[in-house]
C-alpha cells in the first residue's frame, strides 16, 4: 500500500506523516478517553463518594469535547493541525498531572472540562483533518490506517492502565500517563505540516500535472453546508448510531447479567467489542473504495439492527457473540465512513469546522445515550430499550436514504 507511494525514490510525506498521527492517536485515545474507567471505583474510594459523582467528570469531558468541536474545526481550517495538536498534548500532560491531585469532585470536574478540551485537539477530528488535506484518492485508505490504529487504544491502555493502579495506586498511575502522553508532543510539534503544497508536493504524492487534471474537490462554505438539509440527515443518522453505541456499551454488561450470564462472560463478551471494530475497518472499510460510501454506510446501519435482533430473539450466549460481532464492526467501521463522506461531500478547505459542526450533534447523542437509555429501561425494560435503539438505527438508515446521493 505504501511502496506505490514512492515518487523519485522517496516515500510521500503525508504517509511519513499520518503514521506518526497514527500512533499518537492510539496514546492520546487510550489516555485521555479509555482509561478514565478504570480510575472510576478507586477514585470514588479515596475521595469518599459514590461512583456515580466520579462518572460525572468523564459526561462534563465529553460535553466540553463537543463544544470544543466547532472551534477546533474553524483553527485547523484557518491554522493547520500542528500548533493544535502540540497545545493539545502539551495541555493533557499537565491536565492529567493536575487529575493525580484532585481532592473533591469539583475540582475533578474542572480537570475533565479541560481535558474535554484538550482531546478535541488531539482525537481523531484534527487527525481527519490532515488526512482530508494530505489525501485525495487514496483517502480510505488513509482513515483505514488511522483509525486501525485507533482501534488498538483500548486493548492497550486498559489493561495498562489497571495494572498501574494495582502496582502504584490510582495518583502515581496518572503520572506515569502523564509521562506516556508527553511522548505525542515531539511527533505533533515536528512532523506534522498543514498540507501538501507547502512542502512543493501534490495530494497522494502526486505530480502536479496528474493533480490539475483530476476533477476538482468541491471546497462547500461552513456556512452553506449548515444551511443544507444533506448536513443535518446526515448527522442526524450518525447520531442516531452514536446513541445506539453508547447506550449498548453502558448498559450490555447489566443487560447480560439479567439474562443469566455471569460476570465474567459478560465482560468477555463486551470486551470484543473492540476487537470486531478492529475487524470491520480491515474487512469493511475497503469496501468503501469499490462501492458508494453512503450505500455502505447503510449497510453498517443494518449490521447493528442485526446484531440487536439476534440479541432480542434469542437467549443463548452463542447470540450475545453474534450481536458483538455484527454492531461492533458496524458501529466501528462507520467512523471511517462519517470521515470520508464529509470530506467526499465538501472537501477539504473547510473539513475541520463542517466536521466540527456534525461532532457536536454526535456529543449530544452520545452523552444523552447513558440516560435516555436508563430511562426507556425503567419504562420498558431492557428488551423495550433494545426495540427502540433498533427503530432508532432504522430511522438513521432513512435519513441516510432521504439524502442526495447524486453528489455523493
Amino acid at each position: 500500500m505504501l511502496l506505490n507511494r514512492v515518487r523519485t525514490g522517496r516515500l510521500y510525506y503525508g504517509w511519513v506523516m499520518l503514521w506518526a498521527v497514527s500512533l499518537t492517536e492510539v496514546i492520546s485515545w487510550g489516555i485521555l478517553y479509555y482509561a478514565y474507567s478504570v480510575f472510576v471505583a478507586p477514585m470514588a474510594r479515596d475521595l469518599v463518594v459514590d461512583q456515580l459523582a466520579i462518572a460525572t467528570g468523564y459526561a462534563i469531558a465529553l460535553l466540553c469535547n463537543g463544544a470544543a468541536a466547532p472551534f477546533v474545526g474553524w483553527w485547523l481550517d484557518r491554522y493547520g493541525a500542528r500548533g493544535l495538536m502540540t497545545a493539545g498534548s502539551i495541555g493533557g500532560c499537565v491536565l492529567v498531572l493536575l487529575w493525580s491531585q484532585v481532592t473533591t469532585p469539583l475540582q475533578l470536574y474542572s480537570v475533565m472540562a479541560g481535558i474535554g478540551v484538550t482531546s478535541a485537539a488531539v482525537l481523531y477530528e484534527p487527525a481527519f483533518a490532515i488526512v482530508a488535506a494530505w489525501f485525495r484518492r487514496e483517502r480510505g485508505r488513509a482513515l483505514q490506517v488511522l483509525t486501525f490504529f485507533g482501534a488498538w487504544a483500548s486493548f492497550i491502555f486498559i489493561p495498562l492502565a489497571g495494572w498501574l493502579v494495582d502496582q502504584l495506586g490510582w495518583r502515581a498511575a496518572l503520572l506515569a500517563l502523564a509521562a506516556i502522553l508527553a511522548l505525542t508532543i515531539p511527533p505533533h510539534a515536528l512532523i506534522i505540516r498543514r498540507r501538501p503544497a507547502d512542502l512543493g508536493l501534490a495530494p497522494d504524492g502526486d505530480s502536479p500535472t496528474t493533480t490539475a487534471v483530476a476533477p476538482a474537490e468541491p471546497a462547500v462554505r461552513p456556512r452553506v453546508a449548515l444551511r443544507q438539509r444533506r448536513f443535518w440527515l446526515l448527522g442526524g443518522a450518525f447520531a442516531a448510531s452514536g446513541f445506539a453505541t453508547v447506550a449498548m456499551t453502558v448498559h450490555l454488561i447489566p443487560y447480560l447479567l439479567t439474562r443469566g450470564e455471569s460476570l465474567t462472560v459478560a465482560s468477555s463478551i463486551a470486551g470484543l467489542h473492540g476487537m470486531m471494530s478492529l475487524l470491520g475497518r480491515l474487512l469493511i472499510g475497503p469496501l468503501g473504495e469499490r462501492w458508494p460510501r453512503w450505500l455502505v454506510t447503510a449497510g453498517l446501519f443494518a449490521m447493528q439492527i442485526a446484531g440487536l435482533l439476534a440479541l432480542v430473539a434469542f437467549s443463548h450466549t452463542a447470540a450475545a457473540v453474534v450481536y458483538i460481532a455484527l454492531f461492533g464492526a458496524g458501529a466501528g467501521t462507520q467512523i471511517i465512513m462519517r470521515a470520508a463522506l464529509i470530506a467526499e461531500q465538501y472537501g477539504s478547505a473547510n473539513y475541520g469546522l463542517i466536521s466540527g459542526w456534525q461532532n457536536v450533534l454526535l456529543t449530544v447523542a452520545r452523552t444523552a445515550a447513558p440516560v435516555g437509555a436508563g430511562a426507556l429501561i425503567g419504562l420498558t425494560g431492557y428488551h423495550g430499550m433494545l426495540w427502540c435503539l433498533i427503530g432508532l438505527l432504522a430511522g438513521g438508515m432513512v435519513l441516510l436514504a432521504l439524502v442526495d446521493q447524486r453528489n455523493i
